[in-house]
């Protein structure tokens, strides 16, 4: 079996190309500095969003399943994880919330991320849309019998696809780079992926 992503490498791991971790890296930053441009643009509501029902579009609450992967940035394998995540929007267009946990098991170690990330949605279309987030993390690892915590900061980019436009139903990618508090400061980047249900 894999081993955490907090936890010290194993002599026995497949390490990832540098090249794929530069690529993503790269990746995510044309993202971060592109995209939040179509917000720009349209401080109002969104013709293609008005079209949905009033239930479609305010005090929704989504129920995000799925799974996740995540690669320390240092080398070593990827570790999966299934996801679960709650989402709502308090201010419309403006500020979505999401509370997601991942519990990560190996032959040597538990650990469970769980974040809170604060969102700005742009709506791109009326069966796509992208967010951009940003938050704290808390991960409860327990390794060699001793369970640790710490706190590590998250960015990610959701993007989040209704294939009948009416927000019931749908699926979402959400591509994610971490950052540890503590000591050594350990960066990864992840990704999870999954279905969108909407629950309210």
């Amino acid at each position: 079996m894999r081993r955490g992503r907090y936890e010290n490498s194993l002599p026995g791991d497949i390490y990832v190309s540098r090249r794929a971790f530069r690529l993503l890296v790269a990746s995510l930053s044309i993202l971060i500095r592109c995209l939040p441009a179509y917000g720009q643009t349209a401080p109002q509501k969104s013709p293609t969003r008005a079209e949905g029902t009033d239930s479609d579009k305010k005090n929704k609450a989504i129920l995000d399943v799925g799974g996740a992967t995540s690669w320390d940035t240092r080398g070593g394998a990827a570790t999966w994880a299934p996801n679960l995540a709650a989402e709502i929007e308090p201010i419309e267009n403006w500020v979505e919330l999401e509370l997601g946990v991942s519990p990560f098991y190996t032959h040597n170690s538990k650990e469970w991320d769980t974040d809170l990330l604060f969102k700005k949605p742009w709506t791109l279309s009326r069966k796509a849309e992208f967010m951009l987030g940003i938050g704290p993390q808390w991960v409860h690892l327990k390794q060699n019998g001793r369970w640790t915590n710490t706190i590590a900061g998250e960015v990610a980019g959701d993007f989040m696809f209704w294939p009948n436009g009416k927000h019931h139903f749908g699926w979402f990618l959400e591509p994610a780079y971490d950052y540890s508090f503590a000591k050594g400061h350990q960066k990864s980047l992840g990704i999870s992926f999954g279905l969108l249900i909407l629950i309210r």
